[in-house]
Formats: C-alpha cells, sequence, structure tokens
C-alpha cells in the first residue's frame, strides 16, 4: 500500500493553493503540499471536536507537550515547557522574533538558496539581507558566515533553515554548533526554523539545533503543518534555548496569541500519533528521489540533481539549458509547474524546484513532458 495513490483527478478536485495556479492542463509540482489523503488521527480529533461544537479559543498547552513528546521519542532531547509558546505558523514566528529582536534598517543573515519568505519578512519589514550562500556542495560556510558577523555591515540576527530548503541538506551537529558559537560571540540572534525537521530520508539523522549543549542561544520555529500536511490548519511554536531568555521577553505583545482551537486539535493529534505516518512518507519521498535520479540521467541532459537527505523537494540545476528562466519554459513548453529558482536567490534563475511528494506515475509523467519539451 502507497500513501502517495491518489490519481491526478482525484487531486484536481481539490481547491488549495498547489491544484488551481496553474492552468488544468498543467502538472503542478511546485509549492510544498503533499498529495496524501489527511492522517486519519487528524480527521477523527478535528471531526469529534466540531461535532461537539469546541470551536472557541485555544487553551493549554496539549501543542507543546506533544512536541516536547515527539523530540524525546524521535531525538532523545525533551525542551520544558516553558521554553515553548504558541505561535501562529513558522514565519509568524520568525516575524515576531525579528520585529522584538532587530530594528529597521538591521542586517540579518540569509543562506541562498533559501526559502522565499525568508527574503520577503526580511526586507518586507525594513531590515536589510546580508547573503551568506551555500557552499558548491549545498553546506554551510562558515568562515564566510565568521566574515559577515564581523564586516561593515554586522548583523543582529541570522536565519537559519534546518533541513534546508530548497535543496534537502540536513545540518550536522558539528555545523550547528560551530554556527551557534559564532552567533553567540558576535551578538547575532540565531532563529532556527525546523518546520521540515520530520521530513528527513530514512538511515540519516536530523539534529535538533536546541539538543546541542553550545546552541541554547537559538530560538526555533517549528510546525506540524509540513510533516503532515496541515498547512490548512494554521499553528506552530516557539522553542527556545535555555540562554535565550531574552529573545522571548522581546516578543510583540500579541505573538503567542494567533494559533486557532482546531490547528490546535489538528497538530497535535500529528505528533501524537502520525511518526510513523511520517516515516512511511519518507520511505516513499526516498524512492522517488532515486526515481527522479535516474529520470533525469536518462532523459534530462544538461540537467543536474544532487540528491539531498531533507525534505521533499528537489533542487535542479538547469544551468547546462542555456535558458535564462527554464521555469517558465516548462511551464510553456512541458506543461509542468514547478518553482523558480530566482525566488530562492537572485543568483539562482537557472534552477527550479520540484515537489517530490506525489506519486511516481505523476513525477514521471512530469520529467518526460520536460523532456519532450526540449527536443
Amino acid at each position: 500500500m502507497t500513501l502517495f495513490d491518489l490519481t491526478e483527478s482525484e487531486l484536481r478536485r481539490r481547491t488549495s493553493l498547489k491544484w488551481n495556479v496553474y492552468a488544468p492542463d498543467v502538472l503542478p509540482l511546485w509549492v510544498a503540499e503533499m498529495d496524501v489523503r489527511v492522517l486519519p488521527e487528524v480527521v477523527t480529533a478535528v471531526t469529534e471536536a466540531l461535532e461537539a461544537g469546541d470551536t472557541g479559543y485555544p487553551w493549554g498547552t496539549r501543542y507543546a507537550e506533544a512536541y516536547a513528546d515527539m523530540a524525546d521519542a524521535r531525538w532523545g532531547w525533551r525542551p520544558e515547557l516553558d521554553q515553548l509558546r504558541r505561535s501562529g505558523d513558522v514565519m509568524n514566528a520568525i516575524l515576531s522574533l525579528l520585529l522584538g529582536n532587530t530594528a529597521e534598517g538591521d542586517h540579518v543573515v540569509l543562506n541562498p538558496p533559501v526559502y522565499p519568505p525568508f527574503w520577503q519578512v526580511v526586507e518586507g519589514y525594513r531590515r536589510h539581507v546580508t547573503q551568506v550562500p551555500l557552499t558548491a556542495s549545498g553546506r554551510l560556510d562558515l568562515a564566510a558566515l565568521e566574515a559577515a558577523f564581523t564586516g561593515p555591515d554586522r548583523p543582529t540576527a541570522y536565519l537559519l533553515c534546518s533541513p534546508h530548503n530548497p535543496n534537502g541538506t540536513v545540518h550536522t551537529a558539528e555545523e550547528l554548533s560551530a554556527v551557534a558559537r559564532l552567533c553567540r560571540e558576535h551578538g547575532v540572534l540565531l532563529v532556527v526554523d525546523e518546520i521540515h525537521a520530520p521530513l528527513v530520508d530514512p538511515g540519516n539523522e536530523f539534529v535538533p539545533v536546541l539538543s546541542l549543549p553550545d546552541a541554547q542561544n537559538a530560538v526555533v520555529a517549528f510546525s506540524a503543518g509540513k510533516g503532515w500536511n496541515l498547512p490548512a490548519f494554521k499553528a506552530g511554536l516557539y522553542v527556545r534555548g535555555t540562554d535565550a531568555v531574552a529573545a522571548f521577553d522581546a516578543l510583540p505583545p500579541l505573538a503567542n496569541q494567533s494559533t486557532g482551537q482546531m490547528a490546535t486539535i489538528a497538530h497535535t493529534a500529528a505528533l501524537r500519533h502520525g511518526q510513523a505516518w511520517v516515516d512511511a512518507v519518507m520511505v516513499e519521498v526516498a524512492a522517488n528521489k532515486d526515481l527522479l535520479g535516474r529520470l533525469v540521467d536518462d532523459l534530462l541532459p544538461g540537467v543536474t540533481y544532487q540528491r539531498a537527505p531533507g525534505t521533499y523537494l528537489a533542487w535542479l540545476d538547469c544551468t547546462g539549458l542555456g535558458m535564462e528562466n527554464p521555469r517558465d519554459h516548462f511551464v510553456a513548453r512541458a506543461k509542468v509547474g514547478l518553482n523558480s529558482g530566482s525566488d530562492f536567490g537572485p543568483d539562482h534563475g537557472r534552477f527550479v524546484r520540484m515537489n517530490l511528494a506525489t506519486s511516481p506515475a505523476l513525477i514521471t509523467e512530469a520529467v518526460e513532458r520536460m523532456a519532450s519539451s526540449l527536443r
């Protein structure tokens, strides 16, 4: 039995973003929605709440408790409840942390190519981006980070994506500890987006930054929305290190008031009952990564895919095709909807991002369409 068994006709009945932005003849493999049914325990929990009229304001620490139990079971690390607060979602948490801990005109470090809302939340609120690109192998560049921290535009915050979106790098304990030490030494607030934390291929280990003794100066933004395909239920958590009390104290007054009751119920059910489910998802995603690698090698000369263990997203280097904007080509000529690399950084317009949380059949069809468009 497979989790990615929904047909294209079934998926096209959805009213969400992924299946409605493009024309009906375009196969959408772009935004991070998964082509799966909702975890049954989430359906049960939300249905029971609706039938009981349990639609008031959220109360209590059940989401935080479920996260702490998951962290203990999955990663052997448990935060205390006073280290956790509710948030609307990951980007709501990151925005609140920046508003409370940086000032207009400050510089914030990003590692392009990186998740587009990181750019928006910095530049849209009158802060400036300091770019410290990933290395050619997709890893953190510690020397370049130190140079940025001591340069003329010294940053006040650093937004780190872990695992990294879009290229799927899973940062090591050594890398994360080194980053946290640099931030501590230079007075930079370390904010880590761990929304993809459960989405790691079998046999690979995700390291929560706050499980590391040297990284207790960090603040993490987490949500079950990505791992269990619940973006319709907006909810999240702030998780602070033991040395990051001041970052919490600086949060705006309404920063922890935006998690809804239904979202709390849905996310808690996912964390409580969906650990085996998300692991099964990543078994299938890992097989899809293998499939994509074979298809690219066989059908897409000029395209390079560097497989990585994190996320269900693939980062494709189309430089060899000689196109300024391969995403536009593939939409117009192949009828395949992908993310443009330029959204992840100004120097990445010749890349595209592909969503692999779907059936092997749809991935195969997409690559075959892309190949046909290049002939």
